[in-house]
């Protein structure tokens, strides 16, 4: 293992690693000394802030910031060895095993350039560093259009998309199958000879979305880092971290691990939504059952916000509540349209006696009545498929079907505002 300099090293030290104990990670010493040879050392975690203030630290190209679940303990500490590091210009990259989705979060705001996770996939560590000591992008200009992946949507800008979010008001309303639904629904709902609306669906429930395993599509590592640093995205990134379906939807998934909710801001939201709606002419948005700080943003960004409810207590009393909040807070109640899933058939009357006395007591409208679907309902979500390919006959899926009529003809006649 290489040290730190000496009087008589033969050369520089360009780099560093930090860590409790280098030797558990030993795919990094080999990497280490396949790039620097023995022109690296190591820093006990404990000293790299007193390191980084000595005047030696400057010649330091990177530092390689290897970290365990057990220095979790330390993030404090971590965070000012990146800040500082940051505050000298040198690139720190972050080599990771069995840390959590927040403390990377954390990091990479901080300042951190690069994550590679360990065990190091082969050559990650030099093109993490090759990406590190690359040039600033020059200044923008005219640049020549390029054909892009079958796999990834194709940049065009400019399109104002519509925003459309669902939000279930308790648990099991049916907000994923309708965002799902109806997001399939609008991109295929153009007829012969017509130009197919482009449509993605932007799974913003970060810890337990589940619209990857109702469309049995993969969760990318990609997505995660795009929340990361929203400053930084680019339709590239943005589009690169979505999963196509079919090749008609395109999807971004919630990421690969459970993640704090607080982990994207208002800002941040208001990038991603941004990006899609310029980009897509429908956005369908499957928002958490938890009122967040970033909420706000999206119902002011929505055309129509969907709140999903049943007939029954639970919904009724969050139903009533949600109603103060918005109002008491001045926000955008009106944006609201309620949504009852596996509403009472025409025929009874008892049952629909009982959705107009909730909604007189509640004193809102139950714009939007959805059929019991059923137990192929499930099975279609089970299955990784829409109703419409599934069960296309089934009474919820020709209702959601009328939704995205209506909303497409609503499209084509009226230009949607922010």
């Amino acid at each position: 293992m290489s040290t730190l300099p000496t009087p008589q090293d033969p050369g520089p030290i360009r780099a560093c690693t930090i860590s409790r104990d280098v030797q558990a990670f030993d795919l990094l010493i080999e990497d280490m000394d396949s790039l620097l040879g023995t022109n690296w050392g190591d820093i006990h975690i404990n000293e790299a802030l007193a390191y980084l203030a000595q005047p030696e630290a400057k010649q330091l190209e990177f530092l390689a910031l290897a970290l365990e679940a057990a220095d979790e303990a330390q993030l404090d500490m971590l965070v000012q060895i990146v800040a500082q590091a940051q505050a000298r210009q040198i690139g720190v990259i972050l080599i990771a095993e069995d840390v959590s989705p927040a403390t990377l979060h954390q990091l990479l705001r901080a300042g951190a350039r690069e994550f590679v996770p360990y065990p190091l996939p082969e050559g990650e560590l030099q093109a993490a560093l090759s990406r590190l000591q690359a040039p600033p992008p020059a200044a923008p200009g005219p640049a020549e259009p390029q054909a892009a992946p079958s796999a990834r949507p194709v940049s065009t800008g400019g399109r104002d998309g519509v925003i459309l979010a669902v939000q279930g008001l308790a648990g099991g309303t049916g907000a994923t199958t309708l965002a799902i639904n109806l997001a399939w629904e609008l991109a295929n709902i153009a007829a012969k000879g017509e130009t197919a609306p482009r449509v993605c669906l932007l799974d913003f429930d970060l810890q337990y979305g589940g619209v990857s395993t109702y469309l049995d599509l993969p969760r990318r590592e990609a997505v995660f880092e795009l929340l990361s640093d929203t400053e930084a995205m680019d339709f590239d990134s943005f589009s690169g971290a979505m999963v196509p379906f079919e090749n008609k939807l395109q999807v971004l998934t919630a990421p690969a691990d459970m993640i704090p909710l607080d982990l994207i801001s208002p800002e941040d939201v208001n990038r991603l939504v941004g990006m899609a709606r310029d980009h897509f002419d429908y956005v369908l948005i499957d928002m958490p059952r938890t009122l967040v700080m970033w909420t706000e943003a999206v119902l002011n960004l929505s055309q129509i916000y969907f709140a999903m409810i049943e007939l029954d207590m639970r919904s009724a009393q969050n139903a009533l509540r949600l109603k103060r909040l918005l109002q008491s807070e001045d926000m955008a109640f009106d944006k609201l349209r309620f949504a009852l899933n596996r509403a009472p058939k025409f025929t009874d009357i008892s049952g629909k006696g009982r959705v107009k006395r909730m909604a007189e007591s509640l004193g809102i409208s139950i714009d939007l009545q959805l059929s019991d679907g059923g137990r192929a309902v499930t099975q279609a979500n089970d299955g990784g498929t829409p109703l419409a390919m599934a069960a296309a006959k089934n009474p919820l899926r020709k209702d959601i079907a009328k939704l995205a009529q209506s909303l497409h003809a609503l499209g084509q006649n009226s230009t949607p505002s922010d």
